[in-house]
């Protein structure tokens, strides 16, 4: 009796022991917070967005219109002077100009055009070629002039009047330069413009004025390209000299005066024949009495 109790003391303190395990881990499990459960595994989708418009090209920064080639340029490269004007400071300050500046120098025509510039009202238009342009004559051109020539060919490139650039349409042609007069061809300069573009013609070169060096009511300095060559130097017209002229008898002019003519001719040859026949046979009759008498 003792022994069945003893073991079924053991028994239930074996039960014990597990009721209690059991109950421990179930309040372990419950304590715990229930994973969430994990999504479904997708591809990512691509963004849908509309198709964009393919970019525009930057716009350029606004630029004021190019002048074309050779165009006259209003603005003048070098201020007007404060003192007295000379040409030879203009042309220095402008550089490119030393052929030409050493040309208006040797010939006087610096000196001269100093004088009249700063002593009284005369206008002057001078078309300054520039080194290259003298560059490109034939080697020893200039050196082959005389005095008188290189200053006429200077002359030739000088207006003697200011002419601005909306003006020059107003000229007649062949325009008069300081080398001469144009009545007799021998220096003939013409000008034409085509909207801004002047355009000058030697009847040996072509040129368009380049650009306006210096400006003010009495002076005005264009560029030009080449060498304004004048006919008269380059080119001369041979000079053919004048023959005798024969000076026509009296009423030549009219029939009747030539008939009148030929018969005053006629008769005085008539009258020298008779008269030498009549001198000879007085001749022969004098020395026939001159023989008798002996």
């Amino acid at each position: 009796m003792l022994r069945s109790t003893k073991m079924t003391r053991q028994v239930l303190f074996v039960l014990s022991i597990v009721l209690v395990f059991l109950f421990r881990h179930s309040v372990t499990t419950l304590a715990q917070p229930t994973a969430a459960p994990s999504p479904p595994v997708v591809s990512p989708a691509q963004p849908t967005t509309p198709p964009t418009a393919p970019a525009k090209p930057p716009t350029p920064a606004a630029t004021p219109p190019t002048q074309p080639a050779n165009a006259p340029v209003e603005s003048a490269q070098v201020p007007k002077q404060k003192g007295p004007t000379d040409i030879v400071k203009i042309l220095t300050k402008a550089h490119g100009y030393s052929v030409f500046i050493r040309l208006l120098k040797s010939t006087g025509l610096a000196e001269q055009l100093y004088g009249q510039l700063n002593n009284s009202n005369i206008g002057f238009t001078i078309f300054a070629p520039v080194d290259s342009a003298f560059s490109n004559l034939k080697a020893g051109t200039i050196n082959s002039l005389s005095d008188l020539q290189r200053t006429e060919l200077i002359q030739f490139h000088i207006l003697n009047t200011m002419v601005a650039l909306s003006n020059f349409q107003t000229l007649s042609n062949p325009v008069p330069t300081e080398a001469g007069d144009t009545s007799d061809g021998e220096f003939p300069l013409n000008v034409t413009t085509a909207g801004n573009q002047v355009n000058i013609s030697t009847g040996l070169v072509d040129t368009t004025l380049g650009g306006t060096i210096y400006l003010d009511n009495q002076l005005a300095i264009y560029q030009v390209d080449k060498v304004l060559l004048p006919l008269d130097i380059f080119s001369p017209k041979p000079k053919v000299a004048a023959g005798p002229k024969l000076s026509k008898p009296d009423g030549a002019d009219s029939p009747s005066g030539g008939v009148v003519a030929a018969k005053v001719g006629a008769s005085g040859a008539m009258c020298l024949r008779r008269n030498g026949m009549l001198l000879s046979i007085g001749v022969a009759m004098a020395a026939f009495f001159m023989v008798k008498g002996t």
